[in-house]
């Protein structure tokens, strides 16, 4: 069995809105059934008991490409991750299969596919596994990776209410929401938060002034500088004391209830590790949590200190064993509670009770591990939000707006929340800004609350999902132009755009990149840019084969056409089909309130209005035909030309924009340019786009050089016509072939060549067509063969040209600017002269000069 070409997909792909690991496994012949393989499968489930049933979706042989796929999505089931979906289907190759695994972290699903490999090379007699260790691995992998529980449950209610969000580090930076409308958090800290608040939070002195100032119990004392200072303010303030850092979190250096000076100077030289020692007054009681989210007290904790209760047989250190077993207990932030630690400062709190980790506690004897009780030492808590009187909740709703923290942790210490902290000598001893999560989450005892969603509803407003529209174009021809088009009657309404096609990625009519980024990591470049209020983006095969789409959802997918389809024959993608299968991602994947904007002319486009979540705009200039008939007779949307115009129809309404007010179109004479307006006007009609601007904007959109490079730019060159196009197909000679028909010329020529990585046919049929329709035909070598050979690209060309009914000069160049130039330097005034540009930017440029030096 050999494995290659392993993937991740990290958006909706071919397969599933699953991220998923995909590869491409090739299996010898005796490895397509494991019946052919004895004994086998009793060695892997010996090796691997969970690895369940192995059973083919629609039955048949089960070959080691199925048990790969098992195995790689038991062993992250086994090992804790919410993974479920997983698919191994056979290409067109004997024995080779493209396997798919849902992944929930993307480190883990590559591993566990590893992982799976070895368990196969292990039942087949090569090499050991341990099933045991390897799921252990994973898990320790897992919850490295994962988001931990607070910012985890900030996505979970964000993903509930549809908020797209996406991880910016491995951390737990995370952006929410889209372009102008994002929002970030830090774990439980939003974008809004000042610098300046989170430093006054994290000063424990100054913040405590602020809240003296605000009127909030806070209990005296200030920080030291040495040992004997920290003593004589012991004396002012008086005993019981608290020493802790000046600058610390999660309880560390903390030590409570001191009162006297040897456990003073131990106390000082814990906290003196954190940095500047501050001494205040202890006060008595318990230690509670609460949580301020905006202007509202969200949730409240009582926290306990790490503890065991004795039972007169077993010792403290087994007691800590037996409460570590919970599995709610793990290391660090990532479970609902943490283990309790058998450390220095457990110890030292141990002699205090004069006992060791080897004693045995009476029957019922409360031992205490710790002074203070936050949760990253062990300690449990208690959900008491709704003991909490209203007069505390107000103490600590202005300690938050004091600090100016738009989510606070709020720690007190009072003996109960149900009476005002004045009436008890209780106060507020600290103010957190991003404080844990964890204790309202999954308390140890109470109720669990919701506080993820208290957040996602500070960032966003009710109604509101951070979202922007998203117009996603596919097809075979015209994706390029259609996608320029939308954007720029975006544009014309005013929004600042965000645009990928295959020329670059422009923001707010900026181009911020260059090249063929029609792919999902250029979309998702853009969703990232603060300036972006509407994004349209061209995609394109490779990027959903390679990672899927770059968003979740779209509110308008436009599938231009697929007619003879293009690039058939690479990645299994073998016929028209496939082809359909494929850019049937992006109409799967709008929104329930959104639309598919499908050619109706174009049989398999206008089937794939069944997988549409959404409703569907048809497009053809035919209204009579049968599916813009049927559309229409229901009352739904329609885009089709009447005469000189193009109507815009839903029920009885109509909308009509005249042909001769669109330049592109040049009265309606360039047909594909036509359907290119149709789809855009759809497009701009499920967005809600206004009627005015859309009319304004398609007036204003000249086909030129710089507006839409390489898509029909008709230029002058000494009273002769010159078209540069990037047309690459049959369907796209064919178009080009008509609307050339609606030029007049004295005589035609074409410049023409042929990207290696095409089908022999596919680059046959295209001279066969432009043979019938031009005079001279000049063919270049393509700067990059694709896999061809020498020369190759021209023969096949040449052979398409063998029973030309029009071409009667047909020459061969190397090189396409001296092609161009060959083609010019023959042009006679009236003629015409298509030239078929590979290097489009660069091409055109050379064909700039070449003009501009006419002139």
């Amino acid at each position: 069995m050999e494995v290659s070409r392993i993937r991740a997909l990290r958006g909706p792909n071919l397969w599933s809105r699953h991220t998923s690991i995909e590869a491409i496994v090739a299996c010898a012949e005796a490895e397509r059934s494991i019946d052919q393989l004895p004994g086998f499968e009793a060695r892997l489930r010996a090796l691997f008991p969970a690895i369940g049933a192995l059973h083919p979706e629609g039955g048949g042989a089960v070959s080691l490409a199925h048990v790969l796929q098992a195995a790689a999505l038991a062993l992250q089931a086994q090992a804790g991750c919410p993974v479920s979906f997983a698919r191994t289907t056979a290409t067109v190759d004997p024995g080779v299969y493209q396997v798919v695994v849902e992944y929930s972290e993307e480190a883990v699903g590559r591993q566990a596919f590893e992982d799976a490999q070895r368990l196969i090379a292990a039942a087949l007699g090569q090499g050991n596994f341990d099933a045991d260790e390897a799921i252990a691995q994973l898990q320790a992998l897992y919850e490295d990776e994962r988001l931990g529980p607070s910012t985890g449950a900030i996505v979970e209610a964000a993903a509930a209410r549809g908020i797209p969000w996406r991880r910016l580090t491995r951390g737990s930076l995370v952006q929410f929401g889209w372009g102008s409308k994002q929002r970030r958090i830090q774990a439980a800290e939003i974008d809004s938060t000042s610098a300046v608040a989170e430093s006054i939070g994290q000063d424990k002195d100054l913040s405590k002034r602020l809240l003296h100032a605000a009127g909030v119990p806070v209990p005296r004392g200030r920080p030291v500088e040495s040992v004997d200072e920290a003593w004589q303010v012991a004396l002012e303030i008086g005993l019981p004391v608290v020493v802790k850092p000046q600058d610390g979190n999660q309880g560390k250096g903390v030590t409570v209830n001191i009162v006297d000076r040897t456990g003073l100077e131990e106390a000082y030289r814990s906290a003196a590790e954190y940095g500047t020692v501050m001494v205040e007054r202890y006060l008595p009681g318990y230690d509670f949590r609460l949580l301020v989210v905006g202007d509202e007290l969200v949730a409240a904790a009582r926290r306990d200190p790490p503890q065991v209760l004795g039972d007169g047989q077993h010792t403290v250190r087994e007691l800590v064993e037996q409460v570590n077993q919970d599995p709610r207990r793990g290391e660090g932030h990532a479970t609902a509670l943490t283990k309790i630690r058998l450390d220095d400062i457990a110890l030292a709190r141990l002699a205090a009770q004069n006992l060791t980790p080897e004693s045995v506690p009476a029957k019922g004897q409360r031992v205490i591990l710790r002074n203070n009780a936050n949760l990253s030492t062990g300690g449990s808590a208690t959900d008491v939000t709704d003991d909490v009187h209203p007069e505390v909740a107000a103490r600590a709703v202005a300690a938050a707006q004091m600090v100016g923290l738009h989510i606070c942790g709020v720690d007190m210490v009072a003996q109960t929340v149900l009476r005002p902290l004045e009436e008890q000598s209780g106060g507020i001893v600290e103010v957190n800004a991003a404080p844990g999560l964890r204790m309202h989450l999954a308390p140890s005892y109470g109720k669990p609350r919701n506080v993820g969603q208290a957040i996602v509803e500070r960032l966003f407003a009710h109604g509101q999902d951070g979202r922007i529209p998203v117009v996603a174009v596919t097809g075979t021809n015209g994706k390029t132009t259609v996608t320029r088009l939308i954007a720029h009657l975006f544009t014309a309404h005013g929004q600042r755009v965000g645009m990928t096609n295959t020329d670059g990625v422009y923001v707010d009519g900026r181009q911020i990149d260059s090249g063929d980024c029609s792919g999902p990591r250029s979309a998702r470049n853009v969703l990232l840019h603060p300036e972006v209020d509407a994004a349209v983006f061209e995609t394109a095969r490779g990027g959903i084969l390679r990672e899927g789409l770059g968003f979740d959802r779209c509110q308008v997918a436009v599938v231009t056409n697929i007619g003879a389809g293009d690039h058939l024959g690479l990645n299994y993608i073998t016929t028209v089909e496939d082809l359909a299968v494929l850019k049937r991602v992006i109409v799967q994947n709008v929104a329930p309130t959104g639309y598919a904007v499908l050619n109706a002319a174009d049989p398999i486009v206008a089937a794939m209005a069944a997988a549409c979540p959404g409703q569907v705009i048809y497009f053809a200039s035919d209204r009579h035909h049968p599916v813009m008939a049927t559309h229409r007779a229901q009352g739904k949307r329609t885009v089709y030309v009447d005469g000189d115009s193009i109507i815009a129809a839903e029920g009885s309404w109509r909308e009509a924009i005249h042909l001769r007010d669109v330049p592109i179109t040049r009265n309606g004479r360039i047909g594909f340019q036509v359907e290119n307006v149709m789809a855009a006007v759809a497009a701009a009609w499920g967005v809600g786009l206004p009627w005015q601007t859309i009319r304004r904007g398609l007036s204003g959109f000249v086909n030129d050089t710089d507006n839409a490079p390489g898509r029909f730019n008709l230029m002058d060159y000494r009273g002769a016509t010159v078209i540069a196009d990037y047309g690459h197909n049959a369907d796209a000679m064919r178009a080009l072939v008509a609307a050339i028909d609606a030029l007049p010329a004295r005589r035609r020529s074409v410049v023409i060549s042929g990207a290696g990585d095409r089908r022999d046919e596919d680059l046959r049929v295209q001279t066969e067509i432009l043979g019938d329709a031009f005079d001279d035909v000049i063919l270049y070598q393509d700067a990059a063969q694709r896999g061809r050979a020498d020369g190759e690209v021209i023969a096949l060309l040449r052979e398409g040209l063998a029973s030309a009914k029009r071409a009667h000069h047909v020459e061969e160049v190397r090189g396409e600017f001296l092609a161009i130039d060959k083609a010019l330097a023959r042009l006679q005034p009236g003629d015409l002269c298509l030239v078929l540009v590979d290097q489009v930017q660069e091409a055109l440029a050379h064909l700039a000069r070449r003009i501009q030096e006419a002139h």
